[in-house]
């Protein structure tokens, strides 16, 4: 019998394309700016369980390469787990990511034809002003900042789309993005991101 599981939170993710990802709004059809897609994620679960596993307070990261366009599969993927979470967080969390159990990260089990593996580290989500700050011990230094709307104080937003991850995306830039892990080594400075509010479950 598969668990019954939920994250809510947030998500900020950079990645490689120079402008805002297409594959937001053509749901993967058209391809990425460079042709090929290179991102990391960050994520802060506020509320969150799998089963009876409490996921509440644990952040996570996930490493993605997409060769082409998003929906025809053939990803890499590899998941940083928080160091504060235990065995059994650690597992489902594994479980959740791997698209094992279905729901919303269910797709990811067709899409990911290689995955690195799972590795424990300390991971930091802080928000100061509308700026994300996002840290992976020996991995991860990022700086996330959503591009200002006309109006003053409001972000520019997309809102009611049938993108995976969240259906109100803030269209975002990295102002710093470095990430030095399994095998690679990415500067994403100055080029796209993205925030979203998520609230995934399953199955």
């Amino acid at each position: 019998m598969t668990e019954n599981w939920n994250i809510a939170g947030e998500l900020a993710l950079s990645c490689n394309c120079t402008v805002f990802c297409p594959c937001v709004l053509s749901l993967g059809q058209h391809p990425p700016t460079e042709g090929y897609c290179l991102t990391w994620a960050g994520m802060r679960i506020d509320e969150g369980h799998f089963g009876d596993v409490d996921l509440k307070g644990l952040n996570v990261a996930l490493m993605m390469e997409i060769p082409g366009l998003m929906a025809r599969g053939n990803w890499t993927a590899a998941l940083v787990v928080d160091e504060r979470a235990d065995v059994r967080a650690t597992k489902a969390l594994t479980r959740i990511f791997s698209g094992r159990v279905g729901g919303t990260t269910g797709l990811l089990k067709i899409l990911v034809g290689r995955f690195l593996g799972v590795e424990q580290k300390p991971i930091t989500y802080e928000t100061e002003g509308a700026t994300r700050l996002i840290r992976v011990k020996d991995m991860i230094d990022g700086q996330i900042t959503p591009v200002r709307g006309k109006s003053k104080g409001d972000e520019v937003t997309i809102s009611n789309s049938q993108y995976w991850i969240a259906p109100d995306v803030t269209v975002a830039q990295a102002d710093r993005s470095r990430m030095r892990a399994f095998g690679r080594n990415w500067n994403f400075a100055g080029r796209s991101a993205e925030i979203c509010r998520i609230d995934w479950r399953g199955p």
